[in-house]
């Protein structure tokens, strides 16, 4: 299913948006949590068990949300190992043992009219589907 690269970049930036928008979502309930318990302490609360009941309760907010921010920003880290990995390395292999093949065939099928080896071939890059979404690319690869 991800082995296109256009289908790797839309998994990515459609999973980086997620995260991000839970992300911010988990701020806005931290931020509002912390400005009603400032404004509004518990009644019967003395100062300092007010402030280790909001530890208890706004610590584990601020701790998910710092988790959701590092998983999106490491999502670009998987597309781009994604493409190294998959895309990158292995072009540079084949071209590397074409280039090694290429003096053993003088003239021959590897090489262009004035005796150099040809280019490799790049595998083509079809231009993503239905606006680059992951689960659009998914459905027009199935339908096809």
């Amino acid at each position: 299913m991800l082995d296109r690269p256009e289908m790797m970049e839309a998994f990515a930036g459609q999973l980086r948006r997620a995260l991000t928008d839970y992300a911010d979502h988990v701020a806005r309930i931290r931020r509002d949590a912390e400005a009603m318990w400032q404004a509004n302490p518990p009644e019967g609360y003395g100062s300092f068990e007010a402030w280790w009941r909001h530890r208890w309760v706004a610590s584990p907010f601020g701790e998910i949300q710092d988790l959701l921010e590092k998983a999106a920003t490491l999502t670009f880290r998987l597309e781009a190992r994604y493409r190294r990995g998959r895309h990158e390395i292995p072009a540079t292999r084949q071209a590397a043992k074409q280039a090694k093949q290429a003096p053993a065939l003088p003239g021959g099928a590897g090489t262009d009219a004035a005796g150099r080896p040809a280019p490799p071939r790049q595998p083509s890059q079809a231009p993503p589907l239905n606006g680059g979404d992951f689960l659009g690319l998914i459905r027009g690869e199935r339908s096809a």
